[in-house]
């Protein structure tokens, strides 16, 4: 691994936790626990069209781990492994396919961010009614992954110039 691979790779992991910082500085009460706008995902994101996917994927699972340890517990590790890696996948396949934007490839990110914790939550309580929380986690995801997808082509278009 090269010295300037390493470089980028360490600077998007320290941005992706600044970012995930900053939303735990910021809670975000919508009625539904575990929302959030997913400002980390924003580096993920760019990092799935800049990137290798192997170096996308230490980026993702390095920063949930520091962020797990250091704010979350250890089921917070497990929720956020289990959206980021049902996440990352279907993301990684949707682009590989084509015909997508970025922002649809965002936004059926999110989507499956939260389909990914849910299984997991029906897992952990062992009870299905967590279901009920799929409606709105559909519509969440659109609109986040509508949004992070919007500020990433942005950011892209920027970058690549």
């Amino acid at each position: 691994m090269s010295t300037k691979r390493i470089a980028n790779m360490s600077m998007l992991v320290a941005l992706a936790i600044i970012f995930s910082y900053i939303e735990f500085l910021i809670p975000i009460n919508l009625g539904i626990p575990g929302m959030k706008l997913g400002l980390a995902n924003l580096v993920i994101v760019i990092a799935l069209y800049i990137l290798k996917i192997s170096d996308v994927w230490i980026i993702s699972i390095l920063r949930i781990l520091i962020m797990g340890f250091m704010f979350g517990s250890g089921m917070s590790i497990i929720y956020s492994l289990a959206g980021a890696v049902f996440s990352l996948i279907v993301m990684s396949v949707i682009k590989k396919i084509g015909g997508f934007s970025i922002i649809g490839v965002s936004m059926a990110g999110a989507v499956c961010h939260n389909m990914g914790q849910v299984m997991v939550a029906i897992i952990v309580v062992e009870n299905v009614s967590v279901i009920y929380y799929v409606p709105a986690l559909l519509v969440a995801g659109i609109i986040t992954g509508a949004v992070i997808g919007i500020v990433s082509k942005r950011v892209l278009s920027v970058i690549k110039k």
